[in-house]
């Protein structure tokens, strides 16, 4: 190789290197997508429908690919494929939780469930999710730490039921939080939804919105409920992101309400950054076929 030949592959490889300098961090380095598992089935929610908005969304606002795990099963105890399977996320930057099995309460089959957030991977859990593996009556206090309290000590919420089915104004309660501070809404009336109560909320959780609403009492007076509708969990140095909203499909399709899941999830896995946000903004997806009925849910 001649001297001028040295020279002008040094003089490249200078240029390359003030290229990726000056470069985005996107551009710099193709960062490795986030692996995260989705797992649905169960009670009273259009679950077909809604893991596929939910995957749509997620992977089009960020750089995670979702896999899912799903059970056409309309029990409160669907067969999921995890339960027995301690190791089921292996491989797996975050589980999403969004299946509604209400009636499962085997400790050893939730401490399963739990075993890879105890190993320190990230958890999201979206609306029914909340309301499954509890053991003995929902609406009584569980102690933190004891058998009781396995899934609310995760969650960092208790919750034992909801209302009726009425549209909330979500309230931003902090907006420097890094999951909020970047939203394009603060303040988001849903369409009808289900506001689910707060039993306890633990010392562990941190609240981000506060949903209200309006109950006609049989008296003709009006009773304000309230409770705090989305929040993140410090379950023993694991992050976890949570939020009751998400009943309806046009209501996992809405905009607002993925950019709110996706930044969860991000936050969760410490990823909440411009080397895995794709740029926006990102539209409300198509709720294909007809509305969701109204349902009774656990």
């Amino acid at each position: 190789m001649t001297m001028n030949q040295n020279l002008f592959n040094l003089g490249s490889a200078v240029g390359a290197l003030v290229f990726l300098a000056s470069a985005p961090f996107g551009v710099q380095a193709q960062t490795k997508p986030l692996r995260a598992l989705l797992i649905t089935g169960g009670c009273c929610h259009d679950y077909a429908v809604q893991k596929d908005l939910l995957k749509a969304g997620i992977e089009a606002r960020a750089n995670v690919v979702v896999d899912l795990l799903h059970s056409d099963d309309k029990s409160t105890k669907p067969p999921l494929a995890i339960y027995g399977k301690p190791d089921y996320a292996k491989g797996y930057d975050v589980v999403i939780h969004d299946e509604c099995a209400a009636a499962i309460s085997d400790p050893e089959v939730i401490k399963g469930v739990l075993a890879p957030h105890r190993a320190g991977i990230p958890g999201v859990n979206i609306h029914c999710a909340v309301h499954c593996y509890r053991i003995g009556s929902p609406a009584q206090p569980a102690e933190p730490g004891s058998e009781r309290a396995l899934w609310f000590d995760y969650l960092g919420l208790q919750s034992s039921g909801h209302g009726p089915q009425l549209p909330i104004p979500a309230t931003t309660l902090n907006e420097k939080h890094p999951i909020t501070a970047k939203l394009d809404w603060r303040n988001w009336t849903t369409i009808k939804e289900e506001l689910y109560n707060n039993v306890q909320v633990l010392k562990s959780a941190t609240p981000l919105h506060h949903g209200t609403q309006e109950l006609k009492q049989k008296d003709g007076t009006v009773k304000k409920a309230e409770a705090v509708v989305t929040w993140v969990n410090d379950y023993q140095g694991t992050r976890v992101f949570n939020t009751t909203l998400g009943h309806f499909s046009e209501t996992v399709a809405d905009a607002r309400y993925l950019d709110l899941v996706t930044r969860g999830l991000l936050w969760a896995c410490g990823k909440l950054d411009d080397s895995y946000l794709k740029p926006g903004p990102h539209p409300s997806l198509p709720v294909p076929g007809a509305p969701a009925q109204k349902t009774k849910t656990p």
